[in-house]
């Protein structure tokens, strides 16, 4: 607890054991004078409530009257005029702030534990960086190390900066990054993501990026960003508690008043002005909001927190409304749905050597980061000479085309080929096929293989079961698409579309879907930025994934895992099961209560229930958000 809510701990039990104490003394020991009797609890009133009374003060005058501090203070006050002017029963106007003090209290640890979780993933930002000086370790700030230091990294420590291991061996501990328990092996020449624990060797890392363009703090900045968006419960319910609030006020106050006059001036009766008085106090403490207005927001926040434990990041609670009405999730193939690591499996009908087409191939794709082009520098295996390539044209969603040695080379797909009106040569082997030519010669075909993920067909199996329809896109051949398709279990995929085609084909089923269902997309590469920003929910994958992707999604998956995509729509579902059911709950008590209050069968410890009780209860339900482990 905080010093804040111990004092307030404090408060409440001096308070607690003063009123129960001056109950028990009955006005006899006080000589009868009514004014002693009164004394204890008023002195315990004005130390449960001044801060109650200093708030609803200073937001009157800031315009905002209407809230749950005025409720209280004007519910309390009449209570403790009543037991003045009636029997000279004070617990009642004690016990009405005395609970909402508990509640705030018990709100207030509430959000304290949620912010705690939401810090332990905060927690990732290095406070400095090591860099060798005069054969020396100097610590200086991460913000002044400039691209393409070297920097030490210690058993122990936050890997501060984004980069390549350049010496040493090391095992890496992700899970505030990813969720993921099991340690990351690194080398020299593996990537390194800022934010990892080193938990053995010495690392010499190469950085990058700066500071402020790495891995951890773009996380931080999602994080702190999230809590920023609202979503359209959050809104409903602030409009709610904006119109809720002046009306319960006035209808209490027509509650006193009316029912006394009809009664004097039109039944003749007296008009039991302090039994209807009474009615309007409890209708008062029973239409307090606070369990709507805490509960709701709450919800998202331990939600959104508990989705980062798990290495899901969530930029806000609008996206995690959407992301709970999925209906439709679109996937890209490569480095979603598999690893994005091609191999080389065969060279065909090659006017040229196997070699020398190989190495072509890697030199026109030598500027490119794309798995494809790796992976014929990978098959080629020999130090690139890049000065031998000049005049290099990338096209996107076909090839590349450049020149090599003064001879013009092309390497893409058919697309490519058609472009340049090369006749080309079909395979009858499922994989990617790199078409090339020389000189406007077709000289051969390079097969490419991707490797699946091994979660992939048990991610869209657990997407299917619940209710989803998974849709594959991607700019492969065909019969590699439909190959892949059958494998991971996916009935629609959409083959051989460029950037500007799958954008097209997401709006396209966006148009088609129902009102309430909604379409996610995921994707890893720079070309899926468009796509991302176009899908109801742009899901990245973010170990992986490209920081234009990164940038334009709503959710990003930390580790790369497609089991995180469902994961991710059930803990958004299991979030908006909580707020539907408190607000449910809240309002049905809440409605019951002030019906009860107002016809007289109620009384204060009813409503003190309705009000404090059912906040906790709101609370202590809220924080479930927080448990997704096993979701």
């Amino acid at each position: 607890m905080t010093n804040e809510q111990k004092q307030i701990g404090a408060r409440i039990a001096v308070t607690a054991a003063v009123t129960i104490i001056a109950s028990a003394v009955p006005v006899s020991v006080y000589g009868g004078s009514r004014l002693l009797h009164m004394l204890p609890f008023l002195l315990a009133y004005i130390l449960i409530s001044y801060d109650v009374f200093h708030d609803a003060w200073r937001n009157i005058l800031r315009g905002q009257v209407f809230d749950e501090k005025f409720l209280m203070a004007v519910a309390s006050i009449g209570a403790f005029a009543l037991g003045i002017l009636k029997d000279g029963e004070y617990s009642e106007a004690i016990a009405v702030v005395l609970f909402f003090q508990v509640g705030e209290l018990f709100e207030d640890y509430a959000v304290d534990k949620s912010r705690r979780n939401v810090a332990a993933l905060m927690d990732i930002r290095p406070d400095y960086a090591n860099v060798e000086k005069e054969g020396s370790l100097v610590r200086v700030d991460p913000d002044d190390v400039a691209v393409g230091t070297e920097i030490v990294v210690q058993p122990g420590e936050k890997v501060p900066i984004d980069g390549v291991v350049t010496s040493g061996r090391s095992s890496l501990n992700t899970v505030a990054l990813t969720g993921e328990s099991l340690p990351r092996d690194v080398e020299p020449g593996s990537e390194v993501v800022s934010g990892c624990i080193n938990m053995t060797g010495v690392l010499k890392i190469r950085t990058t990026t700066e500071f402020g363009e790495s891995t951890v703090t773009k996380i931080l900045e999602l994080v702190e960003d999230a809590s920023s968006r609202k979503s359209e419960s959050e809104n409903f319910i602030t409009k709610f508690a904006r119109y809720y609030t002046p009306i319960v006020c006035y209808s209490a106050l027509a509650l006193a008043v009316l029912p006394p006059l009809v009664r004097m001036g039109i039944m003749g009766l007296a008009p039991a002005w302090s039994d209807w008085f009474y009615r309007a106090l409890i209708f008062l403490v029973i239409s307090c909001p606070c369990a709507l207005v805490l509960s709701v927001p709450l919800t998202f926040f331990a939600g959104i927190g508990g989705a980062g434990r798990q290495g899901i990041l969530i930029k806000g609670a609008n996206f995690m409304e959407t992301l709970s009405k999925a209906r439709y999730v679109v996937m890209d193939k490569t480095g979603t749905l598999t690893k994005g690591v091609f191999e080389v499996t065969g060279v065909h009908h090659s006017r040229i050597s196997d070699e020398k087409l190989l190495e072509l191939a890697a030199l026109a794709e030598s500027a490119s980061s794309h798995p494809i082009s790796k992976s014929l520098q990978r098959a080629y295996g020999k130090t690139l000479d890049r000065s031998r390539v000049t005049d290099i044209e990338e096209r996107s969603g076909r090839g590349v085309v450049a020149r090599v040695d003064g001879h013009t080379v092309a390497a893409g797909n058919s697309r490519l080929m058609d472009e340049l009106g090369i006749a080309w040569i079909p395979c009858h082997k499922v994989g990617t096929l790199v078409h090339m030519a020389v000189d406007g010669e077709y000289a051969g075909h390079i097969l490419i293989s991707d490797v699946m993920k091994e979660n992939s067909p048990q991610a869209v199996q657990e997407m299917q079961q619940s209710g989803i329809e998974c849709i594959m896109l991607t700019g492969d051949g065909r019969k590699t698409a439909e190959d892949m398709a059958r494998r991971l279990g996916i009935h629609q995929v959409y083959s051989e579309l460029m950037p500007e085609d799958k954008v097209a084909k997401v709006e396209e089923i966006i148009r088609h879907k129902g009102k309430k269902e909604k379409v996610l997309f995921v994707g890893d590469g720079i070309n899926d930025a468009p796509v991302l920003s176009v899908a109801d929910v742009g899901v990245a994958m973010g170990a992986m994934g490209s920081d234009a992707a990164i940038e334009a999604a709503d959710v990003v998956l930390m580790d790369d895992d497609p089991l995180k995509i469902g994961k991710a729509i059930r803990i958004s579902r299991k979030c908006m099961r909580i707020v539907m059911e408190n607000i449910i709950f809240a309002i049905g008590i809440k409605v019951i209560c002030m019906v009860l209050g107002a016809l007289g069968l109620a009384n204060i410890w009813m409503a003190i229930f309705a009000d404090t009780g059912v906040l906790i209860l709101a609370v202590l339900n809220a924080m479930r958000a927080l448990f997704v482990g096993n979701v």
